[in-house]
């Protein structure tokens, strides 16, 4: 009998160890470009929710998670495609990517739906992206730009801002955030003096500050990217007095804005993603532990989609794609225990015993309509050349 036993129980393990699995998802993320600044601690989030499902052995029999680069540039589509498409062939189950908005519907259009795989964006906004064909295949953890739009008009109309000026990075991201704004703006009263596109990497930007300066406005809304014109943008308004008072949204905000400019933000605020409360603050905690910055933009938002994965993929029972998609909306929304950051082994454990989870994670975590997060925003200020929350959204 205790042969028997002893034979069961080798076989049993066997057949565990055989389930297990060596799963890649890759990060296609912006490493050079236009964010570069924001990439390292959107990859570290990604990268700690891969550590804590493998240290915990709960995932699929055993199965251990590696995270891969893929360079999406942020503006350059061409080279984000032919970055993810080299990835694609070592055997990705999931992205945690595009960055940006344009990349990111070529991404998904040109790779993500021909092999059928998942793909949830930390930081793509497009408003774009909440109606393009993804085949069940898409989602994101930060808000839609047609919420940020009408955000960024209330917190403008709160501080007494009648008119702005409006500039954006002439592309996907930055056109639908332009045209969002505007719209919410001039149906609460305020007065947009001109809407004008700028393209990133140009040395000059002086010719564009002009005719910002010469339509005039109480302040001046920067739609655009911080490592690239956006920053061109606010220097060159700066160094010639059209404007001292700016209003910067996503793409703006992070360490590099207040580095670049410190105490010359002193009139000057603006919005991003980012949750309040038990998750985000635990989230911040293991990952200054980990040695990275997890207040940065888009890094709470990277763990959560990196978790989101691995979470469907075990309520699926299968890292297939075609599989787990199915279960994303699931496993992120009511009904269900509430899991936060450090208990993905917990949220593991749970669904293998076929109990819900409702995944709470990093940035409250709320799924709706083709599969986006519903969003909350924190205000920031720069007293003193330092980022400052004002509150939420």
């Amino acid at each position: 009998m205790k042969k028997l036993l002893l034979a069961s129980v080798a076989m049993t393990f066997t057949a565990g160890i055989a389930g297990a699995e060596d799963i890649k998802l890759a990060a296609s993320l912006g490493f050079t470009g236009a964010l570069e600044s924001l990439a390292p601690d959107m990859l570290g989030g990604a990268e700690l929710a891969a550590k804590e499902v493998t240290d915990s052995g709960n995932l699929l029999d055993g199965s251990t998670v590696e995270i891969v680069q893929s360079d999406s540039t942020c503006t350059d589509a061409a080279a984000a495609v032919s970055a993810l498409e080299r990835v694609v062939a070592e055997g990705i189950k999931g992205i945690v990517g595009g960055m940006c908005s344009g990349e990111t519907i070529a991404s998904l259009e040109n790779v993500a739906v021909p092999n059928g795989i998942v793909m949830i964006s930390p930081s793509a906004t497009s408003p774009a992206l909440s109606t393009i064909e993804d085949q069940g295949l898409f989602f994101r953890t930060s808000p839609s730009d047609a919420r940020q739009g009408e955000v960024m008009s209330d917190i403008i109309k709160s501080r007494g801002i009648e008119s702005v000026a409006l500039t954006y990075t002439n592309n996907d991201y930055g056109k639908g955030l332009a045209d969002s704004f505007q719209a919410a703006y001039e149906a609460a009263g305020g007065t947009v003096t001109i809407n004008a596109a700028h393209d990133d990497g140009k040395a000059d930007y002086s010719a564009e500050v002009a005719a910002l300066a010469a339509a005039g406005g109480d302040a001046l809304v920067v739609a655009g990217y911080v490592d690239q014109g956006g920053s061109g943008i606010t220097r060159a308004s700066l160094d010639t007095g059209a404007f001292e008072t700016f209003v910067f949204p996503d793409g703006m905000i992070s360490q590099a804005l207040v580095d670049n400019f410190g105490t010359e933000l002193a009139t000057s605020f603006g919005q991003n993603p980012a949750a309040e409360g038990e998750g985000r603050d635990n989230y911040i905690a293991t990952a200054e532990a980990a040695g990275f910055d997890g207040s940065s933009a888009f890094s709470a938002e990277a763990y959560d989609a990196a978790a989101m994965i691995l979470l469907a993929m075990q309520a699926a029972g299968s890292s297939d794609p075609a599989a787990y998609k199915d279960k994303v909306m699931e496993i992120a929304n009511e009904p269900g225990e509430k899991i936060m950051p450090g208990e993905l082994a917990k949220g593991l454990e749970l669904l293998a015993a076929g109990t819900d989870i409702d995944y709470v994670g990093a940035t409250a975590v709320e799924l709706v309509g083709p599969g986006e997060s519903a969003g909350v925003y924190r205000e920031v200020e720069f007293p003193e050349g330092e980022l400052s929350v004002v509150g939420f959204h």
